[in-house]
């Protein structure tokens, strides 16, 4: 669907002449940003762990059209307390509540108002915010605070603007308990302060969903000039091993798309109930501690989140119909990343383990073809519904095979000069469209089916096919291993890396007996494994296989009352379920649904029906 073009408030001039830009609709907003916008915020934070509640004072500088009487914000379940207009008290209304959109904040405003300031409190239902008692955490001394604001949460623990297209800058007081550090997506600071306030300010304008906060018990340990972790005590080693090549995938990002924009490249370890593997928060990448393997083995999803700060935080999707737009692109940045430091096919097996993730995608949307596409037309839907592996592995798929047409130093350059001339702005997918024919396709004299990947459901016959010669050995091993020619003992003896064993589980035969599962499982060692990944995959594998011996179900049981990442707990909850299992699936998630944050129990929520 093409979306009506707005006209925008901002102007810019260009040639001694004024250019005016243009916002897309947005119907995951209240906002009216052609009338008012916001341009910079100025945020104020008290942070109270005995009550679960922030005190918070939000002022903006607001940009006007037309002497423009009202601005409108997004909210939803905050307490407005009382709201200023060029720092003089103003009428305000809180519109009717949309279960989805929360509620419209509309204030009046004065002739050439320049400031709005809105005294507010988030409430018990603020779905951003996850606050953790100390035994959820690493160390168990200490209470966390965790944010997470993609894709229409931030509303829920600031009144904003939430829409991706409404580009801020910031700044921001944080007080805390003095035991604990604050930090943002933002400059941070590397030590605790002693009166528990912290001072924080983001000089690039950025999108509502990339403002975030993290409070806790943690430390800093550096791992070059721009690039560090933080993480609680016990954990802050084990990251800083973890992620010791953060300097080089910096580098290598740099050598393949231009300069890093973001000065610094920290990334914080959050508790296990933090819903995603990681959030590209600019400067500021929130992690998962499920990818801390001991063995580097898991580190792509660093460099994904390294990559969003082109494709992401500096070139933004303009609406959430064009997610894909974040997403396919930071997935062949990623791929391009882990090429370049570990060579093309380690890129390749998690290439195509993701064309894998995509087929499953395909398949679980069978009945609902229409949400296949890049393009989405999600009006009337949670956003969150559009965020799975078509924007991901379709994405990438698209540029990998236009990769393949055009040839990669033809892609490289249009790549790098996209990222350039449209740095710290937003993109719809039809002005993609365009900019793609005219200095890419066009300009070669290139036919390529752009509109059928973007707007037609399915995968085109077109698509690449990205093989793994390390995955080829391992689909050998499987044949050999169910025909009887080879032991479990003689597979898990392979030396196979955590890419080959991850595809040797995921494509494990239905028809293998429960015998031979129990002798693979004694050999490996699955169910007891230390990698989160192999262990979800492992777990999924025993449900589908019927297989409860070496106590693989208390095992899964612990650990969807410990992990929170939504992937992994949903892909085990389905497995139980689509296994006629619900009976258990729901028994666990009633006791571990307190332990997830919002994200997490919205799609188990769904999930399992449960009320």
């Amino acid at each position: 669907m093409l979306l009506t073009i707005l006209i925008l408030s901002c102007t810019k001039k260009t040639n001694n002449k004024v250019k005016t830009q243009q916002y897309a609709i947005d119907y995951h907003s209240y906002a009216q940003p052609n009338k008012a916008v916001a341009t910079h915020l100025n945020l104020k934070l008290d942070v109270h762990f005995d009550t679960k509640i922030i005190d918070g004072v939000a002022s903006y500088l607001i940009t006007t059209q037309n002497n423009a009487s009202a601005i409108v914000f997004d909210t939803k379940n905050l307490e407005i307390l009382k709201v200023e207009a060029n720092k003089k008290p103003t009428k305000f209304q809180l519109e009717k509540t949309d279960d989805i959109l929360g509620r419209a904040l509309k204030i009046e405003l004065p002739k050439n108002a320049k400031t709005v300031t809105i005294y507010y409190k988030t409430t018990a239902k603020t779905e951003a915010l996850q606050f953790l008692n100390p035994q959820q955490t690493a160390d168990k001394k200490h209470p966390f605070l965790l944010t997470q604001g993609q894709a229409i949460l931030t509303r829920t623990w600031i009144p904003i603007q939430d829409s991706p297209q409404i580009r801020i800058t910031y700044n921001a007081t944080v007080k805390v308990p003095n035991e604990l550090m604050a930090v943002m997506s933002a400059k941070n600071p590397k030590q605790k302060s002693k009166d528990g306030v912290y001072h924080f300010e983001m000089k690039q304008p950025i999108s509502p969903y990339l403002i975030a906060l993290a409070v806790g018990d943690l430390a800093y340990k550096k791992i070059s000039d721009r690039t560090g972790v933080y993480a609680e005590k016990t954990v802050i080693d084990k990251a800083h091993y973890e992620f010791a090549d953060m300097e080089k995938m910096v580098t290598a990002a740099e050598n393949l798309y231009g300069k890093y924009a973001w000065q610094q490249f920290d990334v914080v370890v959050l508790p296990p109930s933090f819903p995603f593997g990681g959030m590209e928060n600019p400067r500021l990448t929130f992690a998962t501690p499920t990818v801390i393997a001991g063995d580097r083995s898991l580190t792509s999803l660093i460099a994904h989140e390294l990559a969003h700060s082109w494709s992401g935080n500096l070139v933004t999707n303009a609406t959430w119909d064009d997610f894909w737009l974040n997403e396919g692109f930071t997935v062949y940045f990623e791929m391009r990343i882990m090429e370049a430091l570990y060579g093309k096919d380690h890129a390749n097996m998690l290439a195509a383990i993701g064309r894998q993730d995509l087929e499953e995608e395909l398949q679980g949307m069978k009945n609902t073809p229409n949400d296949t596409k890049l393009k989405l037309n999600l009006k009337g839907r949670n956003p969150d519904d559009g965020m799975n592996s078509i924007a991901y592995d379709k994405g990438y798929l698209f540029l990998r095979t236009l990769e393949n047409t055009v040839g990669r130093s033809k892609m490289d350059v249009f790549l790098k000069t996209y990222f350039n001339e449209h740095a710290f702005s937003t993109m719809t997918t039809e002005r993609f469209i365009d900019y793609l024919n005219k200095n890419l396709l066009d300009k070669n004299d290139i036919t390529f089916n752009v509109n059928e990947w973007i707007y037609k459901p399915g995968i085109p016959k077109n698509a690449i096919t990205v093989k793994s010669t390390k995955f080829k050995d391992v689909e050998n091993s499987i044949n050999q291993w169910k025909n009887g020619k080879i032991t479990a003992k003689e597979i898990c003896n392979q030396d196979w890396n955590i890419q080959q064993k991850i595809h040797f589980i995921r494509n494990i035969p239905k028809e293998i007996s429960k015998v031979k599962m129990n002798a693979l499982d004694t050999h490996c060692s699955f169910t007891n494994s230390t990698n989160s990944y192999i262990t979800m995959v492992w777990f999924e594998q025993a449900i589908n296989h019927d297989y409860h011996a070496n106590n693989v179900d208390s095992k899964i049981e612990d650990f969807l009352m410990h992990v929170g990442r939504r992937w992994y707990v949903s892909t085990i909850y389905s497995a139980l379920k689509n296994n006629g299992e619900i009976k258990k699936a729901f028994a666990i998630y009633k006791k571990a649904r307190p332990n997830y944050h919002s994200v997490t129990r919205n799609t188990i929520d769904e999930m399992l029906a449960y009320k």
